[in-house]
């Protein structure tokens, strides 16, 4: 199969590709995106190693979503039958045609029935959105928001899932990566953007110098604060204050008593 000679072109490991050759595939995948995304294959794959659990004459190799559906139904009922626990999220991609998920998925395959580890291509982290592509594209050539969304969100992704509210979680999802990308870019390019610096950002930050005199006047505090127990204090000019204790004088207790004459002496007497 003269498909599979180039790895570059498939972005599968040479490994994976001499693997795909021994099985003699009837169908050769040309894009892998869309012959991988129905199912199709991925169960021919498997016939090779479970051929009394799959019986290829049940699958049908077609494009419409309900041909999709049905062949991974199939699908799922025998890897649980045989335990198998591919990820979801790989075979979500694979049937949404999202860019690399097919790849991805069928080296998962071939580490799951040879028992063999190989490493991926791919260095960076793994995700099924345009963002690599995006960021290979220069500036001016970059999605819109609605762009995004229109590449990052399959129909066949509304079809399947017709629920609003999930939908509509994707579609924030997309617009906010691709607000920090724009953001992003707006740091790293802020002439193209037109962006001018503020006042505070074209002001010098230089530290603060501390005078000697400002010095010199925290070492006086220091020192007036240390002598405040003292009884003698000493001024700045050399001068010598005394503290003077004044006792005071103690006051002569009041007498109160009254002469009652006194205050009745105008007063008529009572009979």
């Amino acid at each position: 199969m003269s498909d599979f000679s180039s790895t570059r072109r498939t972005g599968l490991p040479r490994v994976v590709l001499r693997w795909l050759q021994s099985l003699d595939l009837t169908v050769s995948p040309r894009p892998f995106r869309r012959d991988f995304s129905n199912g199709y294959l991925i169960a021919e794959i498997f016939s090779w190693y479970y051929p009394e659990d799959i019986k290829m004459h049940s699958f049908q190799n077609g494009t419409s979503l309900a041909i999709k559906l049905s062949n991974w139904s199939q699908l799922g009922k025998f890897f649980a039958k045989r335990n198998l626990k591919p990820i979801r999220e790989l075979i979500d991609g694979t049937i949404h045609c999202k860019p690399g998920a097919a790849e991805i998925f069928v080296q998962d395959i071939y580490t799951m029935l040879t028992n063999r580890r190989i490493k991926h291509i791919q260095d960076e982290e793994i995700d099924f959105s345009d963002r690599l592509y995006q960021n290979k594209l220069p500036m001016v050539a970059r999605s819109t928001a609605s762009r995004a969304i229109k590449t990052n969100i399959t129909l066949s992704e509304i079809m399947v899932e017709p629920n609003v509210n999930k939908n509509r979680q994707k579609v924030n999802a997309v617009i906010n990566l691709h607000l920090q990308r724009r953001h992003l870019e707006r740091e790293q390019y802020p002439e193209r953007f037109n962006i001018k610096p503020t006042l505070g950002a074209r002001a010098i930050r230089r530290p603060s110098a501390v005078s000697d005199s400002m010095i010199n006047l925290q070492r006086d505090k220091s020192m007036l604060i240390s002598s405040v127990g003292s009884t003698e204090i000493r001024g700045k000019t050399g001068v010598h204050f005394k503290t003077i204790q004044v006792k005071q004088a103690e006051r002569c207790p009041f007498d109160v008593s009254l002469n009652t004459d006194t205050y009745v002496k105008g007063l008529p007497k009572r009979s």
